[in-house]
């Protein structure tokens, strides 16, 4: 089978809350948030290609994860509903997704496919939707979905709709790992207690070295964190290793858990990190990589 009839497989990024703080709960039941936002050099992969019909195939580790109805799956749904607001409901496309992140591990795995598949049929169907356009059809998908659609390192504010570039970023390597446990967001909001956090506002001037910028992210924090420990155990495994492999500069929960993320200045650190965490947890999820500084394409 052909390039062209198979599609190009892109990368669907993992994304990563280096912060996450909640600000207030709107009427909506909706929550007020700000989060640092940035994606690895590693995720699901996804090829769209020409077809007379719409399908998706789902392939990869994780694939199984996904079993159940497939009008449920995030993929098919973004597809569908890009065909109907441009009123092209018998558009077709062959979706092929590779599930290489583990599902409901607060990675956006699911958003950042499905932020591919807009992107990706905008331009197979020759639609010529703005970016304000596919953003506003991401977030009636899920709130994280327009920060995956943008796809570079990004402040989110409000309930993710509300994007600002990120300041210049210094490079690091990310080592991700999971106890092989999924949380479901919902549980985790609904088991968040205590006071809201309040917006203290971000840094202006580009940030000199990594020591600087670990320095500006344990100001913050992520207020997911404890509820989700609560549900999870596990969790505190998992960042107490981090936080004890060598030359680690930050171990924290990513959005709203279970893997968690922890930063390293070196390649070398990242790699010897995650080959130690395999050899001692062979049962959880451990990927390294470096910060993808540039949107998928």
């Amino acid at each position: 089978m052909s390039e062209q009839t198979q599609g190009r497989a892109l990368l669907a990024p993992a994304k990563i809350n280096l912060t996450l703080e909640i600000l207030g709960r709107r009427a909506d039941g909706y929550h007020e948030l700000e989060s640092l936002v940035v994606f690895a050099a590693l995720g699901d992969e996804l090829a769209v290609a020409p077809s007379d019909r719409l399908e998706l195939e789902v392939t990869g580790p994780f694939a199984a994860e996904l079993a159940g109805p497939q009008e449920d799956n995030l993929v098919l749904r973004a597809a569908r509903l890009l065909a109907k607001a441009a009123k092209r409901e018998e558009e077709g496309a062959c979706l092929r997704l590779t599930k290489n992140l583990p599902v409901g591990a607060g990675l956006g795995g699911g958003s950042s496919d499905a932020a591919v598949v807009l992107r990706e049929l905008n331009s197979l169907w020759n639609l010529s939707f703005s970016p304000d356009r596919l953003a506003e059809l991401a977030l009636s998908l899920g709130a994280d979905l327009p920060a995956c659609l943008y796809g570079r390192p990004v402040l989110v504010r409000g309930i993710g709709e509300q994007l600002s570039p990120a300041p210049p970023l210094p490079p690091f390597w990310i080592v991700l790992a999971n106890p092989g446990r999924s949380l479901p967001t919902a549980a985790v909001y609904r088991a968040r207690g205590g006071p809201f956090s309040r917006s203290s506002g971000w840094w202006e001037a580009p940030l000199s070295n990594l020591n600087e910028f670990v320095g500006y992210l344990q100001a913050k924090k992520n207020d997911l964190q404890a509820p989700a420990i609560q549900l999870c155990r596990e969790i505190e495994v998992v960042l107490l290793a981090l936080s004890q492999s060598q030359g680690v500069r930050l171990a924290r929960m990513s959005g709203s858990g279970a893997t968690c993320f922890a930063i390293y200045a070196q390649e070398e650190e990242a790699r010897a990190a995650s080959d130690a965490l395999r050899a001692a947890y062979p049962h959880w999820w451990i990927a390294c990589a470096p910060l993808l500084e540039q949107q998928p394409c």
